[in-house]
């Protein structure tokens, strides 16, 4: 220990050690706290070294380490026999040195008082480190203080949570601004600090991997940023990180903001996941829930709809194949198996979004050590369980982020790496490049019933921006990314051109919009050529809207929104009829088969066929291609769909057409693909069995969806833009009244709308019926008794009945 306490001999050291080129980060940390501690614990010597009294640090220093800057929190510790004069001899030589001092002098008794009424006060003094003096009198108030606060954690962990809510909406969050505050911003220093404040409860843990790792980097830069400007700061300022990073030894200012928001998305999760897991821990303590019903797996197992489980017994609600709702998350059934599921890390990302759930810890980690990579091109269960996580808004986000934190995301699509944290340089911006893309994909889960084809919309809208990052315009760049990427998802190559447009114009429209005349025939003949149909048009307009908003609140307004809608209806109007698509395709071989059996037996004929959807031998099928013929006759589409509601199948696409394979009479062919909604298929006999059931009447198909429907636990959800139901502009068709329903997909939907169009009287001709994602995208073509189009007034009183359905 130094012997000399002269301000300026410590002075001396310090300026000496700060200037040496090394040892930097937490070795020059920890050798300027001892060279305090030696100094501070001189000035004590210096004043006697009184009994009763130690000299104790606190807060950050109290933790060991000594940024540049940093304040010195130090408390002077007595048993009630203190020298008046004892604390300015103490006090006086920190003070002409020029450091900030946070200094106080109290018993343990009035350190416990203080730490009981202010919650700050409380997390500095859970870090006391005695200095010099009494260690007795130290360690009494150390363990009085650790002993306080695991006795109040209840009461005291709800406000720590909701001191970091109030820092977050003052500073932001760390990893996505341009001049970040490296303690005090989401995901900063202070985070951690509370993270072992949560930890000293021994009520929950931060999950550690790569926490420790994260809060040095952000350390490092602090203590960088220290010595570059020369003074405490904690904001990280434009015209400081080229020096910062080259202290560091970093290439430039972007790889610097690169690391430091990968350190701060770090421990935002750290903090995500711990916070969770204190909430499970103070709701059971609360004995909320102790005597709510426990309800068993109703599809597997001894005892099915016994309605009861053993005493104790975990409460788990199915959400998928392989995923369940446990404690407020979504973990895997004990029956899952990541190693032969590779679509899995979608689905439960999917089923947990949709759901307004948080992805558990755990279950994240497993999927990203055992599920293998999937296969190119992606099976279609994989990419509608993708637009099915985009499609759930906001609450894809943090779903998004466990995925990113475990690697998932950049295995899924490995050109995210390239805009994994990059920032972006522009004031407009609001995120990086990532998050930008994120939150895109987010608008445009609220746009989904303004276009026909929501699942390109969301995809485009996730990887617009995927060119950023390489060299050039980052349009042209993205634009050859994503037919690669598209092509390993498996869209065809139709779908892949539509993309593909997307992307390399999603700034057209809003620049042509605002820096050309609307009304020069040439602008419009513009957007015209880089579209190309009415059905790109739709999804451009919609996917410039998204990304401005996305943006930022400069990038878009109510001037820009018109003259963009504007000039979009200009372009739609020269793009009338032009892409309305290819006739339809004629009846196969079996499909007249089942038509005329039906028309000759004059009752259903069926026939099914199980999919397995890509994978290896013994995979278990994961689809059916149901197709039915049955003589014309009323309510058939919605009896037929509340039976596979019934059996729990989802529809992904569906197509009704009428035929006279021999002149006796229509016979309509209803065409399904169908997935099992929790991935085991029912029995063909069975579902043959009810399917004739319910269309002789023996199966009152609504009665049961009702009853299982009151006797199921509500779910939790998330909100979703209202259904859309209109009439088609009358060029749809010349022959019968086109009606498109666009809504969230739920069971029973399609058996809804089936028994409204019932109920309306009407004929349903022909109807084409696809699920992308979460989103049903219906069209049903209606005609009256004499079979012609229905009249203007008929029409809208069949929107108000089906609209009324959906509500």
């Amino acid at each position: 220990m130094t012997t000399d306490t002269s301000p300026s001999d410590y002075g001396a050291a310090r300026a000496a050690l700060l200037a040496e080129p090394g040892p930097a980060g937490r070795p020059r940390r920890t050798a300027l706290a001892r060279l305090t501690d030696d100094w501070l614990a001189g000035l004590l010597a210096a004043s006697g070294d009184p009994p009763g009294v130690a000299l104790v640090a606190v807060g950050g220093y109290g933790r060991g380490e000594l940024s540049p800057r940093s304040d010195l929190d130090v408390l002077l510790l007595h048993d009630g026999r203190l020298a008046r004069d004892l604390p300015e001899r103490i006090w006086y030589p920190i003070w002409d040195t020029g450091i900030a001092l946070d200094h106080s002098v109290r018993t343990v008794a009035e350190a416990r008082a203080v730490a009981a009424a202010d919650l700050k006060a409380q997390l500095g003094l859970l870090d006391v480190r005695h200095l010099a003096g009494d260690r007795a009198l130290a360690a009494t108030l150390r363990s009085a203080v650790l002993t306080d606060w695991r006795a109040g954690a209840p009461a005291r962990l709800p406000e720590l949570r909701e001191l970091g809510r109030e820092r977050a909406e003052r500073h932001g969050e760390l990893s996505f601004l341009l001049e970040p505050d490296l303690k005090e911003a989401r995901g900063g220093l202070r985070d951690v600090v509370a993270l072992d404040a949560v930890a000293a409860t021994w009520l929950a843990d931060a999950p550690r991997d790569g926490l420790a790792a994260a809060a040095l980097r952000l350390a490092d830069v602090r203590d960088a940023l220290h010595l570059v400007t020369g003074r405490a700061t904690e904001r990280l300022s434009l015209q400081d990180q080229d020096q910062v990073a080259d202290r560091l030894g970093v290439l430039d200012a972007d790889t610097l903001l690169r690391q430091v928001y990968e350190a701060a998305r770090t421990i935002a999760y750290a903090s995500d996941v711990t916070w969770r897991a204190v909430d499970r821990v103070l709701a059971a303590r609360a004995g909320r829930g102790r005597r709510s019903p426990r309800l068993a797996f109703p599809f597997t197992g001894a005892g099915r709809g016994a309605g009861a489980v053993a005493r104790g017994a975990v409460q788990r609600r199915p959400l998928a194949e392989g995923v369940v709702e446990q404690d407020g998350e979504a973990v895997l059934a004990q029956g899952a198996r990541p190693a032969a599921d590779p679509v899995l890390p979608l689905r439960a990302a999917a089923a947990a979004a949709q759901n307004g759930l948080a992805v558990s810890y755990a279950t994240v980690r497993r999927l990203a050590a055992e599920c293998r990579p999937l296969p190119v091109p992606w099976p279609d269960e994989a990419r509608e369980q993708l637009v099915t996580l985009l499609g759930a808004g906001e609450a894809a986000v943090p779903v998004w982020e466990a995925l990113e934190a475990e690697g998932l995301v950049t295995r899924l699509l490995p050109d995210w790496e390239r805009v994994r944290c990059r920032p972006q340089r522009n004031a407009v911006h609001r995120w990086t490049v990532d998050r930008h893309l994120v939150e895109t994909a987010v608008r445009a889960a609220a746009m989904t019933r303004r276009v026909a084809r929501p699942d390109l919309l969301l995809v485009a809208a996730l990887l617009h921006d995927i060119g950023k990052g390489w060299p050039g315009d980052h349009s042209e760049a993205g634009e050859v990314i994503v037919r690669d990427v598209a092509a390993r998802m498996g869209f065809g190559p139709e779908d892949t051109e539509t993309l593909a447009v997307l992307v390399r114009h999603h700034l057209t429209l809003v620049d042509t919009a605002t820096r050309r005349d609307p009304d020069d025939p040439a602008t419009v003949e513009a957007i015209t050529k880089a579209v190309g149909t009415a059905t790109q048009l739709e999804l451009l307009h919609a996917l410039t809207e998204a990304d401005a908003l996305a943006t930022g609140p400069a990038a878009w307004s109510a001037w820009r929104a018109s003259l963009v809608d504007g000039l979009a209806a200009r372009v739609a109007a020269r793009l009338a009829g032009v892409g309305t698509g290819p006739a339809e395709a004629a009846p196969t071989a079996e499909q007249e088969r089942l038509a005329v059996e039906a028309a000759r037996t004059g009752g259903p004929a069926l026939s099914l066929l199980a999919q397995s959807d890509g994978a290896e031998p013994g995979a278990e099928p994961m689809g059916v291609e149901l197709t039915l013929a049955v003589p014309d006759r009323p309510g058939l589409l919605g009896t037929v769909a509340g039976v596979l509601a019934l059996h729990r199948l989802t529809v992904r696409s569906a197509g009704l057409r009428e035929l006279d394979p021999i002149g006796a009479g229509a016979v309509l062919l209803l065409s399904w693909r169908v997935a099992a909604e929790f991935g085991e298929l029912p029995e063909a006999a069975r579902l043959r069995a009810d399917l004739r059931r319910a269309l002789d009447g023996s199966l009152d198909v609504s009665r049961r969806l009702a009853e299982r429907d009151a006797a199921a636990p509500r779910r939790r959800g998330i909100p979703t833009p209202p259904p859309l139901v209109v009439v088609a502009p009358a060029v749809a068709s010349a022959t019968a009244t086109v009606l498109e329903v666009r809504a969230h997909d739920a069971p029973g939907l399609l058996h809804r709308i089936g028994r409204a169009l019932d109920g309306a009287g009407v004929r349903v001709r022909t109807a084409h019926v696809s699920t992308l994602g979460a989103e049903a995208v219906d069209s049903f073509y209606l005609t009256d008794e004499a079979g012609r189009p229905l009249a203007a007034r008929r029409a809208g009183e069949v929107v108000e009945a089906v609209r009324a359905a959906l509500v």
